[in-house]
């Protein structure tokens, strides 16, 4: 490798700092032989002037509470914000790990991962979701601002930055979470778009020309339009965010995609992939960067940082400094603090829990409703809301207000209707670290909050979404209303927990599952209709739910039974009738309530066993929903009761009756295996 060119010596370290980003990223994608070189050569401006002069965190300690939060929506340019991270200091993005870009075990995988990557705070890649995280993230904030800050100490008062690509822009997404932002006025968050009028197939001219400024203005966000390749303008326009109140800011940055490369900037050609080794050592040369040298950081932009983490290092001492002379003042908000961080749940939290008598029908999103009543008052950190469907959810919980531009302090949180935005927004509030959010709407709505949902699990955040309406019983709606391939889709994702309550005993319990997994992402789904309550003092309790399968009757105890009855939700009411009546004919029936296969599967060898031996291969499963995945339960020799076909618009008994969702099919199956 050559030595350094003289010129390094006096070039100034805004030139040198962004000409590193860019030589990084050619050289890992080059290596790697696939990436996105585009956007970060484009942004590295951009990156320079927020990462040095204006964004508030410290490297060695990636989780210090109080730090900005920095979202690179636009995950395909991942190398951006390794670069970065590896020239700030984190101690772990080291230069093996540039080098080992896109590579198996690697702490640089293709896009950023939040549970893989100190430094990346949010998941992403599926172009649109990081711009809803970000708004969640800074919801997140203002609800801290508002619990914690006092006249004399400001001690959360953190801002979130974000790349915005012309995907992600293109991506309705975006609208749904920026229109809400603007309607919140979070000043607390400033996007700086990257525009450079490409994107895969070509220059963006095939199929957007919106007028971005005017739709932002609309929005009510304050909207300021620069070169966004010019440190100066970029300077000036993060000073002017900073400065605004009231709305959030989004920075129009023109710019040049692949900036440097002398074939290729500018051209749909820059946007992915490798530059070939001609184009990279061309492209090194006409920046100015010796043409031979790979992965090179120049020793002054070493020096930089390492001065530059003093600084970052100073920032946290003095916050630390003001929190100890919180602590001093306000005791009990400190504790609560460090409560929110460690989502520390009261330990009484389970005897708190509503309990429902026997012999009123109780539907399980009323029960939803009264359990979130308990818990809003036992857990201060948990806040959520609904896509325009609280009366309908039962998630409005007057008592603790909304959260509103002037009342950031409100734990409701009201979306609109906007199923896709919640989902983001809530994965971006819990990002942000110390809450649990929820958001609740229709269960077939899910079909709109896929992607968040996914990327949730996949992150190991806790999200809770509370889904209602959860089968063909919403019944004159009809089928655009009735989800029966929804619990099967959300099951097929790893790492979502599928809570379905019997009851509205378990249903409490199941709230208390989703609250205690505090690395997992939970769905809870509750029934419009009412459903019986079990009368507990003649079958199992309700705890056995946070087991996710337990057994909840049967005919004949301590006898291996001859057939096993399995339901979720309102099913089990079905299965547990059928079961009775065979105990009365004289057989072994034992009755299990299944709502969740994800916790069942997390139990013990031994305990699966003792609730469904394998000795017993007659069995039969009923619930409001496709067959698919059943047969892990059923087995070859069992029987599924369900719905492989769209629902019906009519009364619900009426299409339970027509599906055969009933008692009578229930022991007909049974007898017809016995």
């Amino acid at each position: 490798m050559s030595q350094e060119p003289a010129h390094f010596a006096t070039e100034p370290i805004e030139s040198l700092i962004p000409k590193t980003i860019q030589t990084l990223t050619i050289d890992a994608v080059q290596k790697a032989q696939s990436g996105h070189c585009g956007l970060p050569m484009g942004c590295a401006d951009f990156a320079t002037v927020l990462w040095t002069k204006y964004l508030k965190f410290n490297p060695a300690n990636p989780k210090w509470a109080n730090r900005d939060r920095f979202v690179l929506s636009a995950g395909h340019g991942s190398m951006l914000i390794y670069s970065l991270l590896h020239l700030t200091g984190f101690e772990k993005m080291t230069l093996d790990q540039l080098k080992n870009f896109r590579q198996w075990g690697s702490l640089t995988p293709g896009h950023p991962e939040s549970h893989e990557t100190e430094g990346v705070e949010v998941t992403t890649g599926p172009l649109g979701q990081g711009t809803g995280n970000s708004v969640g993230i800074a919801m997140a904030e203002k609800f801290y601002g508002a619990t914690f800050n006092t006249p004399d100490f400001t001690i959360s008062d953190n801002r979130t930055y974000a790349i915005v690509s012309d995907g992600d822009l293109q991506e309705g997404i975006s609208h749904e979470a920026a229109g809400l932002a603007g309607h919140l006025g979070l000043d607390n968050l400033v996007w700086f778009y990257d525009d450079n009028s490409v994107s895969i197939e070509g220059f963006t001219s095939l199929s957007y020309s919106d007028d971005v400024a005017s739709r932002f203005k609309g929005y009510h966000w304050h909207v300021i339009s620069i070169n966004g390749n010019d440190q100066t303008q970029i300077d000036a326009a993060l000073k002017e965010a900073a400065a605004t109140k009231g709305k959030p800011t989004i920075i129009i940055g023109k710019t040049v995609i692949g900036k440097g490369s002398p074939k290729l900037q500018g051209q749909p050609k820059a946007h992915s992939d490798a530059f070939g080794v001609e184009e990279v050592a061309a492209t090194k040369k006409n920046i100015g960067w010796p043409e031979d040298a790979q992965f090179l950081v120049p020793e002054r932009v070493k020096s930089f940082f390492a001065e530059k983490r003093k600084e970052w290092a100073k920032q946290e001492a003095d916050w630390n400094k003001l929190f100890t002379s919180y602590k001093a003042k306000y005791p009990e908000k400190a504790q609560l603090w460090d409560d929110f961080l460690a989502k520390t749940l009261p330990a009484n939290l389970e005897s708190l829990l509503p309990v429902f008598p026997a012999g009123k029908a109780v539907a399980t999103r009323t029960a939803g409703g009264d359990v979130l009543k308990v818990l809003f008052g036992a857990v201060p950190n948990l806040i959520g809301g609904s896509a325009d469907l609280a009366p309908s959810t039962k998630t409005w919980i007057k008592e603790y207000g909304s959260f509103e531009k002037d009342n950031y302090g409100g734990r409701n949180l009201h979306f609109g209707i906007r199923e896709h935005g919640m989902g983001t927004i809530c994965a971006g509030m819990a990002y942000y670290g110390g809450l649990i959010p929820f958001g609740s709407t229709f269960f077939v709505f899910t079909d709109y909050m896929r992607p968040p949902i996914r990327l949730a699990a996949l992150s190991g955040i806790q999200t809770i979404y509370v889904f209602t309406h959860d089968s063909v019983c919403v019944g004159e709606d009809g089928p655009t209303h009735e989800p029966v391939e929804h619990l099967a889709t959300l099951r097929a994702i790893p790492g979502v927990l599928v809570l379905r309550p019997g009851d509205a005993n378990e249903t409490g319990y199941l709230w208390l599952a989703a609250l205690q997994h505090k690395h997992e992402t939970s769905t809870i789904m509750l029934t419009r209709q009412n459903i019986p309550v079990f009368d507990r003092t003649k079958t199992a309790p309700a705890s056995g739910a946070l087991k996710g399968g337990y057994t909840l009757w049967e005919s004949k105890p301590g006898t291996t039974p001859e057939i096993i009855l399995i339901g979720t939700g309102s099913e089990v009411q079905l299965a547990f009738e059928a079961g009775q009546k065979l105990g009365e004919e004289g057989k072994a029936a034992r009755v299990v309530s299944l709502p969740s296969w994800e916790l069942f599967e997390k139990q013990s060898a031994e305990y699966k066993e003792s609730v469904l031996p394998k000795a017993v291969t007659k069995r039969v499963a009923v619930e409001a929903g496709i067959h698919l995945g059943w047969e892990r339960y059923t087995t070859s020799s069992g029987k599924f009761i369900g719905i492989d076909k769209f629902g019906a618009s009519a009364p619900y008994e009426r299409i339970l009756k027509e599906y055969g969702l009933t008692t009578e099919h229930v022991l007909e199956a049974a007898k017809s295996l016995l």
